[in-house]
């Protein structure tokens, strides 16, 4: 990019994937913080089409100008059958909304958002907590890690390095 181009807009959309929810975040192309959006349930079938009809209305909403979906390596760093899993349906799902899509290495996201949001709230009287609680508490963890996915990539383009992984 020379001094004379305008600095691209629009907004960049972080997707955590997983087998029962999306979790989304998003932030600007030139912004320094991604924030945590929605966590979308996904259909039974998994199938990338149903998720991005889904997907669309946000990407329309939000204005969003690109995916940057979390790629779940390996601990060792190598791509296994989950990360193959992921970035064939990021393929899919970027082709059907017409979107250029970024992978981004997602390993301990969950593990750094369940540490930013702090321990499972208890139930009702200081027991366990209730099947509602704990789904809307994996609900903040998703988004939260899409948020953290997201920003790895944003301090990767400023050259400021992951925050996780």
């Amino acid at each position: 990019m020379t001094p004379d181009e305008p600095i691209a807009r629009g907004t960049l959309l972080g997707i955590d994937l997983g087998e029962r929810r999306i979790g989304l975040a998003v932030a600007e192309r030139d912004a320094f913080a991604a924030r945590p959006l929605a966590t979308i349930n996904r259909a039974r079938s998994l199938a990338p089409d149903d998720d991005a009809i889904v997907l669309a209305r946000v990407v329309t909403e939000q204005r969003v100008v690109e995916l940057v979906v979390g790629l779940p390596l390996e601990a060792n760093g190598n791509e296994g059958p989950m990360a193959k899993s992921a970035a064939a349906w990021a393929s899919a799902v970027g082709e059907r909304l017409g979107l250029p899509v970024t992978m981004r290495d997602e390993r301990l996201s969950s593990h750094v958002a369940e540490s930013r949001l702090g321990p499972m709230p208890r139930g009702r009287s200081g027991g366990p907590p209730s099947p509602t609680q704990r789904d809307r508490y994996r609900e903040r963890v998703d988004r939260e890690a899409a948020a953290i996915i997201l920003q790895d990539e944003l301090d990767a383009r400023r050259g400021a390095g992951p925050v996780a992984g």
